[in-house]
């Protein structure tokens, strides 16, 4: 019998700061992906899965591409790199606003076999002329099978990027069970929470220099016990993000706990300590711990 499902994996990659992980959650219906107006928010590829009668689509939201300078930018790039060879369809975002200085995006997108969907974004912000204008210029730079104009945050024609993408499904049955939602743990999107606030409640490098492991994740009848350690570089980031009497810290855990209550659906206790690791984004050993580096 001739198989009439579909399924593939749809990987979104762009620079920081385009409103890929806007876009993610607008196509997977849910807050996976954490979304803040710092760049480089980021860090690990992050897997969404949408399943329909007779379709799967798994989308893959990685890190803004960057140049690194510490090695956990190379893991991170890394995830990008994986994400375009194991691509069915590749949703490149850019937006608006994006200088024309794309040219390692470009190299790395010249090399892949799967059609390209290019996705201008944030077109609520600009003027029609503006619009035309950034079209033509992709339509000379990128060999792309489609040039979208959407506004993510206000999900203005991301329902057209979704027919799209079921034009361009291989023919396959579901690569995952189909009630699954992500191919990430519950402890891994509670770090992600609490690390989303502590980059809305601290400025400069200090969120840059923070880390969230889980170390203890008891989910009880009527509630979820989440003892969580944040990881900095330096003792005087620890006296930061603690601030005086714990009112930073206080601070982040009040928010993630809000948003841990929403996502799990169950009373939330968190308790949080910070530890110095020095230099933990050049040590690769203690990347590989974190899941960055895969060997």
């Amino acid at each position: 019998m001739e198989n009439t499902h579909k399924a593939g994996f749809v990987n979104i990659i762009g620079k920081p700061n385009v409103g890929k992980s806007t876009l993610m959650n607008a196509m997977v219906g849910e807050r996976l992906s954490i979304i803040t107006s710092k760049a480089q928010t980021t860090r690990h590829r992050i897997m969404g899965i949408l399943n329909g009668d007779d379709f799967q689509i798994v989308y893959s939201d990685t890190p803004g591409i960057i140049s690194p300078h510490y090695e956990l930018h190379k893991a991170m790039m890394q995830f990008v790199h994986v994400s375009l060879e194991d691509a069915d369809i590749i949703l490149f975002v850019t937006d608006i606003f994006e200088k024309y200085d794309e040219e390692d995006v470009l190299k790395k997108l010249k090399t892949v076999n799967a059609p390209i969907l290019l996705i201008i974004n944030k077109i609520d912000l600009a003027k029609p002329e503006q619009i035309e204008e950034k079209i033509a210029y992709w339509q000379q730079h990128i060999n792309a099978k489609e040039i979208l104009t959407i506004s993510a945050l206000h999900k203005q024609n991301t329902a057209l990027i979704f027919e799209k993408i079921l034009e361009n499904l291989p023919f396959h049955p579901p690569f995952y069970p189909k009630d699954e939602l992500t191919d990430r743990s519950e402890r891994f999107f509670a770090s992600e929470i609490i690390r989303e606030k502590i980059f809305m409640t601290y400025k400069q490098e200090i969120p840059y220099s923070c880390e969230v492991i889980i170390n203890s994740f008891k989910e009880e009848e009527t509630i979820i016990r989440i003892s969580a350690e944040i990881l900095v570089e330096r003792p005087t980031q620890k006296s930061i993000v603690i601030g005086k009497g714990g009112e930073n810290l206080k601070k982040v855990g009040i928010a993630a706990r809000a948003d841990l209550e929403a996502f799990f659906q169950k009373q939330i206790f968190l308790e949080q300590h910070v530890r110095v690791e020095l230099d933990w984004r050049n040590k690769r050993n203690k990347l590989l711990s974190l899941g960055y580096f895969h060997e």
